[in-house]
């Protein structure tokens, strides 16, 4: 497809004028002020269907928990990953996957097997391919600076798609390689599941496994390799299509009810910025891209101040005491919850963690998370925990009051 009538896409915005862009004093009020902001009248344009040009995080209508809930995973990754609930139509994928134009830059390794030099710091270099181990006594680079990216994984996914299998280009030439899978690819990555409810088993025991220990080992006969996955999970579904397990809803830190849009001003706001971004995307994503370059500057700032977030032992307290009320048993989800207000205190331009930052929070963390399985058990075990007892206590008595024998002289 030619693109040479097409306008180019806006050139990158430099540091100084980056840290000019908007007069707000934190990431949360730049964030509100855009997700508000009315956009000028687009100009329709042949620009084809085919380019991969993600509709704009900060042009999404309304929906304004999802996103919080997605901007607090990129600050703090440390939340546990995201779970998206809710109908068909309520930009919960459109949301995951603009993103792409906020993510930060990480340190990644560029060898085939992940070496890393804190490997080297942790086993010496033997832990080190020998390539990499070359390469490290030479004084060269083992990792290069690259973007965040969006890992998808796809409905149809097989096993040995997720986690690996023997490399076929090599087995040509009579070797035995191991080929990463997705989650390997995934590592220091953001891993998205769309429709996570409907994956097979043996794909959610590795995404399990591998989200556990951060990472996974793959054996193929005489051939074997650990690769690491440390990963930001998201996942979305949609409830009506079938439940969660438990155990891969227990990984979803945050759990975000999206609906639909209640006023007819904002759904019809998002019809007039859909139906702009059919025609022209390459405008749509001009008219925002000012503000993108101002949050991700704030999204630095945010990560950086997030070193200096404390809760003291008072708030944390008083959550701590909101859990055990709600019969939570999960240790997850302090853990999430402190985390999370730890991230949105930071995008709030603050070093303290206030008691409203944690209820700001607490719906995100804290719902989802009871359950009735788990109580009906318990009170079914209750009558047998007092006839224990019942039968332990008079022993226990008597034991507390037994004189000790006096000792023949």
């Amino acid at each position: 497809m030619s693109t040479d009538n097409l306008p180019p896409l806006p050139e990158p915005i430099s540091d100084e004028k980056e840290r000019q862009a908007h007069p707000f004093k934190s990431l949360k009020e730049l964030l509100d002020h855009v997700s508000g902001r009315d956009l000028p009248p687009v100009n329709f344009e042949d620009s084809g269907k085919a380019e991969i040009l993600p509709f704009p995080f900060l042009a999404i209508v309304g929906q304004w928990e999802m996103k919080l809930a997605l901007i607090l995973g990129l600050v703090n990754p440390n939340i546990g990953g995201i779970l998206l609930v809710g109908p068909r139509g309520t930009a919960k994928t459109t949301a995951v996957r603009s993103l792409v134009d906020l993510l930060p830059m990480v340190e990644r390794s560029n060898c085939h097997y992940g070496c890393l030099p804190e490997d080297v710091e942790a086993g010496g270099l033997d832990s080190l391919c020998p390539d990499c181990a070359i390469k490290y006594g030479e004084g060269q680079p083992l990792t290069i600076s690259d973007r965040v990216r969006l890992v998808e994984l796809p409905l149809n996914a097989q096993l040995e798609n997720v986690i690996g299998g023997m490399d076929e280009r090599a087995a040509m030439h009579n070797r035995m390689r191991l080929r990463r899978g997705i989650l390997a690819q995934a590592d220091r990555n953001l891993l998205y599941i769309d429709e996570v409810n409907l994956l097979s088993d043996d794909v959610i025991d590795a995404i399990l496994d591998a989200a556990a220990q951060g990472s996974y080992t793959i054996r193929r006969g005489p051939v074997s390799a650990t690769y690491r996955s440390r990963f930001l999970l998201i996942g979305s579904m949609n409830p009506e299509e079938g439940h969660l397990r438990p155990q891969i809803m227990d990984r979803f830190g945050l759990r975000v009810i999206v609906r639909g849009l209640d006023k007819a001003k904002e759904r019809l706001d998002a019809y007039r910025r859909v139906q702009d971004y059919l025609n022209s995307p390459r405008q749509v994503i001009g008219q925002y891209a000012g503000e993108l370059a101002a949050v991700r500057q704030e999204l630095e700032s945010t990560r950086e101040r997030l070193r200096q977030v404390r809760i003291s032992n008072k708030v944390a307290k008083e959550g701590i005491t909101m859990i055990q009320k709600l019969g939570v048993d999960s240790l997850r989800a302090e853990i999430t919850w402190f985390e999370a207000a730890r991230a949105y205190t930071a995008a709030s331009g603050r070093n303290t963690v206030k008691l409203a930052d944690l209820h700001a929070v607490a719906p995100m963390a804290l719902r989802l998370r009871r359950s009735n399985f788990i109580d009906e058990y318990f009170s079914d075990q209750q009558g047998e925990e007092e006839e224990l007892a019942s039968l332990t206590k008079p022993f226990a008595r008597k034991k507390r009051t037994a004189k000790p024998k006096r000792q023949k002289k």
